[in-house]
């Protein structure tokens, strides 16, 4: 008799589908057959059953969270069952204790953390029985069948055991001391709150909060563009005014002068380059790229894509979602003329066969075993769906799926882009540029948006004269750069690699796939949410005043550097190959906890933040404390007072008498301060607050509140203040 632990109560369902079976309380039972001819019992975990223990478990002074107390750690880490999950777990040990089970089959997830989940069960269970390891990249009748045929010798993936188990515990000794460690000094500071601090986390924080400090820091500045409208031969275009192929002008009076020489002058032809540019299709996906596409498109968090694509996993209608490949083995690309035939007859693909390219088998841009990790990409499975039994959002996703093996099977686009140089007088030079698209190719299944400005331009020869028709001076402001999408922020955590100097552990991270992993990337950008360090608005990516005390604090140290995870994962990646010790690198991970400890107990005195952030930090919620809201002032509206609500300023009778009155964190890109929002409630009016952004102007301006139209309104100094 065997036992086989699957990941997840649906994985352990679909596992035991293809047998006959009958349905226990917590496993099934699955009768003899000619895989399991003493027939087998199918349990599960449901996630992270075991996590590591609290400090107080191993040295009750641990409780408290002191300076005193730091470094800290244990000599052995321990395991226990988190509470929830108690009576699951019961159920896993009994059947792997029974006497007539002779052998475990470990069915977690084909990665890492399944190795260590399952692992970790049998570890505390004491379980000593023989284990086969079964290793499937789909959840279909076919794969789960291979799968079993092929069972892996338990050895094969004992070393991603002890790359996940090493893992765990370096990530548990560095957050429990560095979360105690900035919590406790920013404390003394006056922000009261838990500041969570890890590996990957905070690297990635950091990135966020350096693109904020650009966008806070940019000094719009106004330029020119002197743009031309020419006739030649009855054919009309448009062209921008370049020198030394620069068409920003910093001076308005220049631009107006260029404008005033070229109106009504003759122009003509000089320069007229073509040049022809191929598009191969797009690599099919991995989970990274997929978050960021659907993020893209349908604003889907890349939590959400992943618990999407879980689903359909499960359905058995694609493969492994956490895959970090972009390709696949011949094996699997043998099998696509099947998938991609039961796919025409589905009425939304039709128009896209017979395909243009019936195999892919020979094509190295998608079939290159050596590349294909764990994993192969994501694919849909021969198990087609009915689409219209899927929910909304799963057919999405599964559109996208399908569509990237589709457009693998076209020919390349192809597109011309042409660049005319229009002399005016003889003397001024205009740029235009066009395209047009020669071969839609690949385009026409995957409908992407044009990312190119280039507009069709009418065919002109060199040499061709005409008139120039209008001209006009066109004023812009130089824009700061735009803050990350969550989509985006998938893609900068995996490419974190381009944010190193030294070249070597650049092309270490870019190897270990940058911050995080495929399966632990959505989570983290999530629990920096749930942490308070980020929010995020209509898709875009903001860092709170908490984000940037806590980098402000950690500074140059490596733990908000991308340097230290390229050299942890080099390590990791090594203990998984079975060349490094899992032993050495718990040692130097706890020299590099002292030193951190020493130098930030050192810096602490020197830290220093912006008043404008030291006002905006708004304390979250403390644990078993209610929050307490500090009083900034007396309502406008009624006898209440206004209190910092964390988005927003308002009053604190809203619950009792619903007084509305509120004023914005933000008023015209400005962050409103604590000490304004005083000075506006008692006095009237603010401090003049500069930088006001409206359309394309900046302006400096007091706030005061209108007491007849019960309105905040801006008040502009007669003479200019210092």
């Amino acid at each position: 008799m065997k036992v086989i632990i699957a990941e997840k109560p649906d994985q352990g369902s679909t596992l035991a589908s293809i047998f006959k079976h009958k349905k226990q309380n917590g496993f099934i039972e699955i009768f003899p057959n000619e895989f399991f001819p003493e027939g087998a019992y199918v349990t599960w975990a449901v996630g992270h059953i075991c996590q590591l223990v609290q400090p107080e478990k191993y040295e009750p002074s641990w409780k408290k969270w002191s300076l005193e107390t730091l470094p800290i750690v244990p000599d052995h880490f321990a395991y226990e069952v988190t509470k929830d999950k108690v009576k699951q777990y019961a159920i896993i040990r009994k059947l792997v204790t029974d006497p007539r089970v002779k052998e475990i089959i470990h069915a977690g997830d084909a990665g890492r953390e399944g190795e260590l989940i399952v692992r970790n069960i049998l570890r505390l269970t004491e379980c000593r029985k023989p284990m086969k390891r079964l290793w499937i990249s789909s959840l279909t009748a076919n794969a789960i069948r291979d799968g079993f045929r092929k069972l892996l010798d338990e050895q094969e993936t004992r070393n991603l055991y002890f790359e996940a188990y090493t893992r765990a515990c370096a990530d548990w000794v560095v957050g429990m001391n560095a979360s105690r460690l900035y919590s406790l000094l920013l404390q003394k500071q006056g922000f009261s709150d838990v500041f969570s601090v890890g590996r990957v986390q905070t690297p990635t924080l950091a990135l966020i909060v350096k693109r904020e400090l650009e966008i806070e820091n940019f000094k719009s500045e106004p330029f020119w563009e002197v743009l031309a409208h020419f006739k030649v031969n009855g054919k009309k275009y448009t062209g921008k005014w370049q020198n030394d192929r620069e068409t920003r002008v910093k001076t308005k009076e220049l631009a107006e002068k260029v404008a005033a020489f070229c109106r009504e002058k003759p122009a003509e032809v000089s320069e007229v380059i073509s040049e022809r540019k191929e598009f191969l299709p797009p690599l099919l996906y991995n989970l990274s790229a997929l978050q960021a596409e659907a993020n893209k498109r349908f604003k889907f968090p890349p939590k959400k894509t992943l618990d999407v694509m879980q689903k359909l996993y499960q359905k058995g209608n694609v493969s492994y979602p956490r895959s970090d490949s972009r390709y696949v083995t011949k094996e699997e690309a043998a099998g696509f003329p099947e998938i991609l035939s039961k796919l025409s007859h589905l009425k939304d693909y039709q128009p896209f066969f017979p395909l243009p390219i019936s195999s892919i088998l020979e094509n190295k841009r998608y079939v290159n075993e050596k590349k294909v990790t764990d994993h192969y990409a994501i694919i849909p499975t021969e198990q087609i769906p009915n689409i219209e039994k899927l929910s909304a959002d799963e057919q999405k996703i599964y559109d996208l799926i399908v569509r990237s093996l589709i457009a693998a099977h076209h020919h390349k686009a192809i597109a011309e882009y042409t660049t005319v140089t229009t002399l005016v007088d003889g003397r001024a030079q205009f740029i235009s540029k066009g395209k047009v698209q020669i071969e839609e190719g690949w385009r026409k299944v995957l409908h992407q948006k044009d990312q190119d400005e280039d507009t069709a331009l009418p065919q002109l020869s060199k040499g061709e004269q005409g008139q120039t028709v209008k001209v006009e001076v066109k004023e812009s402001q130089t824009q700061p750069p735009k803050r990350y999408t969550e989509g985006q922020l998938i893609t900068l955590m995996k490419t974190a690699g381009k944010h190193i100097d030294d070249k070597e552990l650049e092309k270490i991270l870019t190897k270990t796939e940058g911050l995080g992993t495929e399966a632990t990337r959505a989570g983290i950008i999530t629990m920096l949410k749930d942490r308070a360090y980020i929010e995020v608005k209509k898709n875009v990516v903001y860092a709170t005043a908490k984000a940037k005390i806590l980098i402000g604090a950690i500074g140059r140290e490596i733990l908000a550097s991308p340097e230290m995870t390229a050299k942890w994962e080099q390590k990791l990646k090594e203990i998984s190959e079975g060349t490094a010790s899992p032993k050495q690198f718990m040692e130097q991970t706890k020299k590099m906890v002292y030193h951190l400890i020493t130098t930030t107990v050192e810096q602490a005195a020197n830290w220093a933040f912006p008043v404008e952030v030291s006002e905006s930090f708004t304390p979250g919620k403390q644990r078993g404390r209610k929050k307490t809201f500090t009083k900034l002032g007396p309502c406008k509206k009624c006898d209440g007072s206004v209190v910092d609500k964390g988005s927003f300023y308002g009053c604190s009778n809203y619950k009792n008498n619903h007084c509305d009155f509120t004023i914005s964190k933000k008023i015209l890109g400005k962050a409103i301060t604590q000490k304004n929002i005083k000075l506006l409630l008692t006095d009237g009016k603010t401090e003049v607050i500069e930088g006001f952004t409206n359309k394309d102007r900046s302006f400096n301006a007091r706030l005061h509140y209108d007491e007849k139209e019960h309105k905040i309104k801006f008040l502009f100094e007669s003479t200019p203040v210092k």
